[in-house]
């Protein structure tokens, strides 16, 4: 064999490994109750045929026949297979049997994904009453329910097909693969990935510590995902925002499962989302804001250059990350912000206030080259963007620092510069500047502070 059929046989291998197998339905006695292994007629065995993504075909293909004299012989026996696809799986098994003594039934093994071992089954027979009508009826079903195992029935797996039997961790692993692929198409955003992957890792995290009997993607129900979202809550502590925002995530990632048959209902669909508080992010007092000025200019003056940007632009800190020097118009005074890092696919542009250009020219931001980030390491201008949630990072370290509530976050620098804008300037002014296309966006903004304006207090009505 060539070199180029050894590589291409090597990558077909691999391709096999990942990709499942394609939708092949089980028989109509593939249900988990006594109808199902009742009526199957089935007299020759021969294991599903399916072929994956690339159309490389198996033939899981058994000849019973030749075990016939054996079976007569021993009167059970367990089947199993050396390849370990989820179709061979499901064939583990021992032939039914009649058990007579105090209580008589058929009972036999079939082997349990969940224990990873054979489990044993009964079909209880007391409620016939007469012994002879007992005999009959068992024979007829050791008959039916060996017909049916024979033909790939199992009373431990309620999957419809084979694609349902694919490994779960090799679903998450497919999962995450499509989610890198989507990345560097671009057509997801780094921070939606970064978030989904996020979400990816805890839900692993849940199997390992909370759910290894889970195994197969059949198993992920509505059961499993309460299951997971009630241990957020409860084990894990965290907010009800939260558990919903991983809720949508389930959600979403069930659709994706649909799409590719591995599920057939989306079962996030009839959980719903927990009542949430109000958001706990607070605009800063100017207090604070010349506090915070004062200290980073003594301690980290690149950072309060971040700082600075969002409270006059406005910009999103994940566009702010991805703002090159060649974005900036010092003539203008404004900060282009591309389509293709804006979160609405839009290009807009912001103003640049005079404050901002003169701290640039302290740090000596313009001595980069234009096509140089903004904020690289340590959040001065260089050849590689800084790390997603670098901002946030930094301004815990302050906040900390300045002994500040968990309500100011970074972003509350946006909260800020809207409200002292809008102030300013008027609504209409800061809207423009933040980008929403209503005023009544601007407007969320702009909550009701804590604590009553003097203005108020001393106003000289007409009454």
């Amino acid at each position: 064999m060539g070199h180029n059929d050894s590589r291409n046989s090597k990558l077909t291998k691999e391709r096999s490994n990942l990709v499942s197998a394609r939708t092949t339905s089980f028989p109509a006695s593939a249900t988990n109750n006594l109808e199902g292994a009742l009526f199957i007629g089935a007299s020759c065995v021969k294991a599903p045929q399916y072929s994956d993504k690339y159309g490389h075909g198996t033939d899981n293909s058994i000849n019973f026949l030749a075990g016939e004299s054996h079976l007569s012989q021993e009167k059970k026996m367990a089947y199993s297979l050396e390849n370990t696809s989820p179709a061979c799986i499901i064939r583990t098994f021992t032939l039914p049997q009649l058990y007579k003594g105090k209580q008589w039934y058929v009972g036999f093994t079939a082997y349990d994904p969940v224990t990873n071992r054979l489990k044993r089954k009964k079909y209880m027979l007391d409620r016939i009453e007469r012994k002879g009508d007992r005999k009959r009826y068992a024979t007829l079903l050791i008959r039916r329910i060996s017909d049916a195992l024979m033909n790939g029935w199992n009373p431990f797996i309620h999957a419809e097909t084979t694609r349902q039997m694919v490994p779960i961790r090799k679903v998450l692993e497919i999962y995450g693969v499509y989610l890198d692929a989507m990345e560097h198409q671009k057509a997801m955003k780094s921070k939606t990935v970064y978030d989904y992957k996020s979400r990816l890792g805890a839900l692993e995290t849940y199997l390992d510590e909370c759910q290894p009997e889970v195994k197969f993607i059949y198993q992920f129900d509505q059961g499993f995902c309460i299951d997971y979202l009630d241990y957020l809550i409860l084990d894990k502590d965290v907010s009800a925002r939260t558990r919903n925002n991983h809720r949508t995530w389930l959600s979403t990632f069930s659709s994706w499962l649909i799409d590719r048959k591995y599920i057939e209902k989306n079962p996030v669909e009839n959980i719903k989302q927990l009542r949430e508080d109000e958001k706990k992010r607070d605009a800063l007092t100017p207090e604070a804001l010349a506090h915070m000025r004062v200290y980073l200019y003594k301690y980290n003056r690149p950072f309060l250059l971040a700082c600075m940007m969002e409270y006059y632009t406005f910009i999103r800190p994940d566009e702010l990350r991805h703002i090159r020097l060649r974005d900036i118009s010092i003539e203008r005074m404004e900060i282009t912000v591309p389509a293709s890092v804006s979160k609405n696919g839009r290009e807009r542009t912001v103003g640049l206030n005079g404050k901002l250009i003169k701290l640039m020219y302290e740090l000596n931001v313009f001595s980069h080259g234009n096509h140089e980030y903004l904020f690289s390491w340590k959040f001065l201008p260089g050849e590689d963007i800084t790390y997603l949630n670098a901002f946030r990072f930094e301004w815990r370290k302050m906040r900390r620092a300045l002994k500040w509530p968990d309500s100011y976050q970074f972003y509350s620098l946006k909260d800020s510069g809207i409200r002292d804008l809008a102030n300013a300037e008027g609504v209409v002014v800061a809207r423009d500047q933040a980008g929403h296309s209503d005023i009544a966006v601007t407007n969320k903004y702009l909550k009701r502070g804590k604590i009553v304006p003097e203005c108020v207090k001393h106003f000289d009505g007409k009454l």
